[in-house]
């Protein structure tokens, strides 16, 4: 990957109103913590990862330059998805990543993508029992999903323990690198019962 192709990426997505107006820095800052999170236990990368509600291409794009594996940038928009499409053909592009257009809660359940990734990661993709239970199933067991918090300190509050292990779920640390993630492990398989249809996991929300 040449170094101009990650920040030339990600103005192409700020010029298509994919991302906020701000600097494009503190971004690839913020998503490079989601690949902190994942090294603060082991030196060596993922051998595949899926970014859930990649639109905008954080945290995908810069996991992608980091670490070079394979990526898989989910989204249900097709504008995105052809943006992200666009930039991986790029001239200097990191080798490995894939975009896949469809909701997560289908995603999850196609057989080549279930119990497959090492990390599962997400940013702003929505609340966290409908993150959770949308991940668990693309999570091996032993995988992990990283998850950007909110700037409070230590608000546990917002992930229900006995919720979790419904999915085969259980919640880890929450760590700060710039901002805060919250680090969920899969410990057991999912049952069939998870994720359930389209929209189910915001409308009723099993915690």
């Amino acid at each position: 990957m040449t170094s101009s192709w990650l920040p030339r990426a990600l103005e192409e997505s700020r010029a298509r109103g994919f991302l906020g107006p701000g600097a494009i820095e503190p971004q690839i800052l913020h998503a490079e913590g989601f690949a902190l999170a994942w090294e603060q236990d082991t030196d060596a990368p993922p051998d595949s990862f899926l970014d859930l509600g990649s639109g905008g291409g954080l945290p995908g794009l810069v996991l992608l330059a980091r670490w070079e594996k394979r990526g898989v940038l989910n989204d249900s928009m097709a504008k995105r998805i052809e943006y992200l499409r666009e930039v991986l053909a790029w001239p200097g592009a990191p080798t490995g990543g894939e975009v896949v257009l469809g909701r997560a809660e289908e995603v999850a359940r196609w057989p080549e993508f279930d119990g497959t990734f090492d990390l599962v990661t997400a940013r702003s993709f929505g609340p966290p029992s409908a993150t959770a239970e949308c991940a668990a199933r693309l999570l091996k067991i032993g995988g992990i999903l990283v998850v950007s918090e909110p700037p409070t300190e230590g608000d546990a509050s917002r992930w229900s323990v006995p919720g979790l292990a419904l999915m085969g779920l259980s919640l880890q640390a929450r760590v700060r690198h710039g901002a805060n993630f919250q680090i969920i492990r899969k410990e057991t398989p999912t049952p069939a019962d998870y994720p359930r249809s389209i929209g189910t996991p915001a409308k009723r929300p099993l915690f």
